[in-house]
């Protein structure tokens, strides 16, 4: 009975100390340089949808326009900050005369008629005029849907000619 005694007793060590989680073997400190690896694979392939999003954006050669921050279907809050983003063409403000130069217009729940188009873009709370050049606003609009597009004017805030750049109309919702 001795015998058994003094072998139970370090098996009952044993087991006391793995109840009590004092273990001899802890798990290996992570290794930074994997972390990093594993942080550095994350951002190149969010950087690669990215940029596979702008190819899909700008298939066309251009001149266009675009929304850089804004999709069509987005749910937003207010006031909210739009980007307009160009390609193929310069900006300018108004009254520049510079050959392929223009600025922004933003049109805000409304589209231009035939008619309109034929003419100077209107200048009032639906049509915004960026005759400084600017390239972006930040826009408080109430909540419900809304339409935003871009329109690209020359230096008389008239259409840009021959083929008039302007964006696809998105549809944005504001809580």
């Amino acid at each position: 009975m001795r015998l058994h005694s003094l072998l139970a007793a370090p098996a009952l060590a044993l087991a006391l100390s793995a109840c009590n989680g004092s273990t001899t073997t802890e798990a290996p400190a992570p290794d930074p340089a994997v972390i990093k690896a594993e942080a550095d694979k994350a951002v190149a392939e969010a950087l690669a949808a990215r940029d596979a999003d702008a190819i899909k954006l700008h298939g066309e050669a251009g001149p266009a326009v675009y929304f850089v921050n804004l999709r069509d279907g987005q749910t937003v809050t207010s006031p909210l900050r739009v980007v307009f983003g160009v390609y193929g063409i310069g900006v300018a403000p108004a009254l520049t005369d510079k050959p392929n130069t223009g600025h922004h217009h933003l049109l805000i729940d409304t589209e231009l008629s035939d008619e309109e188009k034929q003419f100077a873009i209107p200048n009032d709370a639906q049509h915004m005029h960026f005759g400084g050049g600017q390239t972006e606003v930040v826009l408080d609009l109430k909540p419900g849907p809304h339409t935003l597009q871009l329109v690209f004017g020359d230096m008389n805030h008239e259409l840009h000619k021959p083929a008039g750049i302007m964006s696809q109309k998105i549809n944005i919702t504001v809580q």
